[in-house]
Formats: structure tokens, sequence, C-alpha cells
């Protein structure tokens, strides 16, 4: 079972764009790595020609970013089909490059929180699947799936836990629509990562990594056999993608609350995780430790 060993280039830029892009994935591709999620902040930062003459052999994923005004809930209409058609590019651009999937906390911007009761919160689960199907509907049509992602409780109160992104997303799963996971959430918010894992099953289309410090993968506190082991039991053939960002970008460091430098460079934080995850991955060809 071999998975791609990927990463973001939010390690290293935001945002990501035409003129930035072939230089970022040729040192990539220098390091080593066999994947790349490209995050598409704003419609029109870089494009699918771009993309396709820089990639050198990557294989390529999309993420997406839930500025604020970016809503699937509890909005006006507005603002609804607004993100729509962000998310719409997405897709686009995803089926444009090749890539499987388009990943991210696709329900409400970053940063949101809000209490709910029961009955409220089944409410904004339904609302999510209604403005969620047109664009699960135009992912299944060109091949693509859209991973939901949840997120920690600082950073949303509406999807938390492989167990509500379940929940809530029901009947879309499996049609156009899956689960992207990420160890750093799994490990603020779930009893086993490993478990939450087994949970999503089949619905896993997406899985991201780092040290639950937000830093490279590896020698942390993460229980990094126990969820190798479940990507086995799943079967998970996806990608094992670094997300991790760079403390020296005002805006994404903010955003992530990144506030001190991961690791002496960004290099070395990108080339740690790699050593890791190629270590791990290889040491029975199974994909675990």
């Amino acid at each position: 079972m071999h998975r791609p060993i990927g990463v973001n280039t939010w390690v290293w830029e935001s945002p990501l764009t035409d003129a930035n892009l072939p230089p970022l994935l040729a040192r990539i591709a220098d390091l080593g790595f066999e994947a790349v999620e490209l995050p598409l902040e704003h419609e029109g930062d870089f494009t699918a020609g771009t993309v396709r003459e820089a990639l050198a052999g990557l294989r390529p994923w999309i993420v997406g970013a839930m500025a604020p005004g970016r809503e699937l809930v509890l909005a006006d209409d507005d603002v609804v089909l607004r993100t729509q058609r962000y998310l719409s590019a997405c897709i686009q651009l995803a089926h444009d490059v090749g890539a499987p999937a388009v990943c991210g906390p696709f329900y409400s911007h970053t940063g949101r929180l809000w209490r709910m009761d029961a009955a409220e919160r089944e409410q904004a689960y339904a609302q999510l699947r209604r403005n969620l199907a047109p664009l699960a509907a135009e992912a299944e049509a060109a091949g693509v799936v859209l991973g939901i992602e949840p997120l920690n409780r600082y950073e949303t109160s509406l999807l938390n836990t492989t167990a509500q992104a379940l929940e809530a997303l029901g009947p879309l799963l499996g049609h156009g629509v899956g689960l992207a996971l990420d160890t750093y959430h799994l490990h603020l918010e779930e009893r086993s990562s490993a478990q939450a894992v087994r949970a999503a099953g089949e619905h896993l289309v997406h899985l991201q990594v780092c040290g639950n410090d937000r830093g490279a993968p590896g020698g942390d506190q993460t229980d990094w056999t126990g969820i190798f082991d479940a990507l086995d039991a799943v079967g998970y053939t996806g990608a094992l993608n670094i997300e991790s960002f760079t403390a020296h970008n005002a805006s994404i460091a903010t955003a992530a609350a990144v506030w001190r430098a991961l690791a002496p460079t960004q290099d070395q934080l990108a080339e740690q995780g790699l050593a890791f995850l190629r270590a791990a991955r290889d040491r029975t060809r199974g994909g675990h430790p």
C-alpha cells in the first residue's frame, strides 16, 4: 500500500500565485516529495495551466480557505451563493489539474464560533446538506470529491469530530462528498485519533499530517502507530500531506495561530516530516511502523 507523501505550500508561502508557484513546486519536488497541496485562497490567484506546467511529477490536491465571508450555514443567501461560487472554482481547478479531491472546512469561516442546542445543531446540519448538495453533484460530475474537514473547538463550533461530520453529511457521503481529516485537529478533539480514522472508514478521502504542535510529524505526542494501523484497516491509499505554516507571513500566522517558528527553517520542517513519514511508510511496506 503506497501512500504518496506530500506537503502544503502554506509551509512556505501565502497566497500561492502564478508567480511563486513554479519555483516553489520545483523546490518541493527537489526535496523528494511525491505530492503537493495547493491552497486556492482567492479565485484567480493561480491557474490550471501554470500548475500543469510546474507539477514536475508531483500529484496535486486542492485545498480551500474559508476566510471571513465564506459561509454555507446561518448566512444570508447572497453570502451562501458567493461561497458556493468560490467552491465551484475550486472544483473546476481540481478537475483541470487532475486533483482527486478539494478539501477544507467547507461550512463556515475558520474561527466562527457560536453555541447551539441539539435542535439548532440539527437545523444547521440540514442547512449545510442543502447548500452542499449542488456542489456535491458538481464535484461528482467532475470526477472530484469534496473532502469536508472537521476543525478543533477553537476554530469552529459546528464540526469538531469525525462522528459529527458523519452525522452532518449523512446522505451526501459517497456522492461527491467525503471526509478530510487532519491529525492536528484529531489530537485535540478525539479520544482516539486512530479510532476516528476507523470511524471515517471508506469515506476518508484525504489526510493531513503534522505534529501535535503544528510542526513536522514525528517525535511528538501523536499516536502515529495507531493512526497508520487504522489507515491500513480502512484501506486508505491517498496521500499523507504535511500541513504546517510559516510564522513569517502575517496573514497566515494569524489565521493559523502560529506565533513562533516550528523549526529552524521551513525547509527543515518539510525535510524532517518527509523523513519520518517515508521511514514509517517503508518500514513494512504496509504504511505503518
